[in-house]
């Protein structure tokens, strides 16, 4: 494969996660972020990249290496850096419950604004043009937060309009998929302006990303048309919450999580996410996910008042926590790093396969994602033998499909 068709074959292989980066970190602007056929957003190459561009964008692409320089804290074999577990959610009842789970990343959003620790939020949000779209949404205040509050299960690309942002004055937090945190510090080793505008970087787990026709299944099942809809919702207004989609015209029709999620949209994820090495948010300061109940092994998904998962990664995430709690935004209690796999399950096991998997990406195709120092050896140690070649010889089979 020749130097210069990098982009093109992390295409080809469907090794793409759709950060949207390649847009707004390529110099010479050779890419634009489009909707694919599939349903998914894709750099659609203008004119080929030049050697200076092509160099960096091998540097930063979660769909070329995914690789750890440093961390900090203890490196758990599946959860990645640790420096803080925790269990909480937000002391204010209003965020509590439009947020997907407790609350806390709403939360710690409104603290970093509200004591001026930072002057913005870049942070995905609904379409304000288009109810069934997303858009990178720069959060200033309380209701811009709320605003984004919540899961959005359909594509999006926060970091192609991140070029302002970088050639800007001001400070903020970003927050992102994991995957999309991870192209950002690493061009963050080779654009030192990363560093200077955003002090914080925020993440939550993620099971992957359904294409956009997921999000129409749900609609065709609801009985709503997609050009009728007025607002929409995947979750939020109560743990775990139902989709809410209402029509143009007041109609309301909802579903619930278990079907949305667990019978529908887990169905249409892009292959990337399918060899995901990191869907616990291992390079951001701090990440939150759904702190779900167990019953019998498995993941309660009764309604509940909200409570999230805190991980601080870095000794800045565990200050941050620390300043909200003082601050009252946040209740919070320690877990030990052995409860989190009771209480997310899915993503224990996803890393323990992912070593396996990428392996039979790599048969299939002579191509994956590289990844380096996220402990995958490890991981799959803990695994069965069994198990590990049922994986691997799954993902080569769809990648030959999928190619």
């Amino acid at each position: 494969m020749a130097k210069l068709d990098l982009l093109q074959s992390v295409l080809e292989s469907n090794s793409c996660t759709g950060c949207g980066l390649c847009e707004s970190a390529l110099e010479s602007n050779p890419v634009r972020m489009q909707m694919s056929d599939q349903g998914f957003l894709r750099p659609v190459i203008i004119r080929p990249l030049t050697p200076e561009d092509e160099a960096k964008f091998a540097s930063f692409c979660p769909g070329v290496v995914v690789s750890h320089q440093e961390t900090e804290g203890r490196l758990h074999r599946i959860w990645g850096p640790l420096v803080e577990t925790r269990v909480g959610h937000s002391c204010d009842e209003e965020i509590r419950r439009v947020g997907s789970s407790g609350g806390v990343l709403s939360g710690l959003l409104l603290h970093l604004l509200n004591s001026g620790s930072v002057d913005f939020v870049a942070q995905i949000a609904v379409s304000i043009s288009d109810p069934l779209a997303n858009e990178l949404q720069i959060s200033r205040t309380r209701a811009d937060v709320l605003r984004a509050a919540g899961s959005r299960y359909a594509p999006s690309a926060p970091l192609k309009d991140i070029r302002s942002i970088l050639d800007g004055e001001e400070t903020g937090a970003f927050v992102g998929k994991p995957c999309d945190v991870a192209a950002l510090r690493q061009l963050a080793r080779v654009d030192e302006r990363v560093g200077k505008r955003f002090r914080y970087f925020i993440s939550f787990m993620c099971a992957g990303v359904p294409s956009q026709h997921g999000t129409y299944e749900v609609l065709r099942q609801l009985g709503i048309p997609k050009d009728e809809v007025g607002n929409f919702r995947y979750r939020g207004n109560g743990w775990p919450g139902n989709v809410r989609a209402v029509s143009k015209f007041g109609e309301i029709r909802e579903m619930d999580y278990c079907q949305s999620w667990g019978t529908i949209l887990n169905k249409f994820l892009q292959f990337r996410c399918k060899i995901c090495p990191d869907g616990t948010g291992e390079f951001a300061d701090i990440v939150c996910a759904d702190a779900w109940y167990g019953k019998d092994g498995y993941p309660d998904f009764s309604d509940r008042e909200g409570r999230s998962l805190i991980l601080a990664r870095t000794n800045l995430g565990r200050k941050l926590i620390e300043s909200a709690t003082r601050a009252g935004i946040l209740f919070s209690d320690q877990i030990s790093s052995d409860e989190i796999e009771l209480m997310q399950p899915y993503q224990s096991e996803r890393k323990r396969s992912v070593l396996a998997r990428l392996i039979g990406t790599w048969l299939a195709l002579g191509r994956a994602p590289r990844v380096r120092r996220l402990g995958l050896i490890r991981a799959s140690q803990s695994s069965s033998v069994m198990s590990l070649l049922k994986n691997c010889v799954g993902t080569y089979r769809r990648a030959k499909n999928e190619y």
